[in-house]
């Protein structure tokens, strides 16, 4: 699977979470840092990548972003620690 679009979660200076979708990350998150995101990080800089998760396409990153967005707070932070879990080594 080629990967073209991205599910992102950013935690902000202030200590809430920002969640978007980008086809380029790094560049996404430098754009964020530099004030020229969106307008809700502006004003909580800087920001800092939590997590991120690929897709196949544009569309599922998007219903992915809205089905995060619908979760509580800790339902997200419960989220990206299960999925960021590094695997067992026997």
């Amino acid at each position: 699977m080629e990967n073209k679009a991205y599910f992102y979660v950013l935690e902000c200076a202030d200590g809430s979470l920002y969640t978007g979708y980008t086809t380029d990350v790094v560049k996404r998150l430098a754009t964020h840092n530099r004030g020229k995101g969106a307008k809700y990080t502006r004003g909580r800089l800087p920001v800092n990548l939590l997590y991120q998760e690929a897709f196949a396409s544009k569309q599922e990153a998007m219903s992915a972003e809205a089905l995060f967005k619908k979760r509580s707070r800790q339902s997200k932070l419960d989220y990206i620690a299960e999925m960021t879990k590094k695997p067992r080594t026997k």
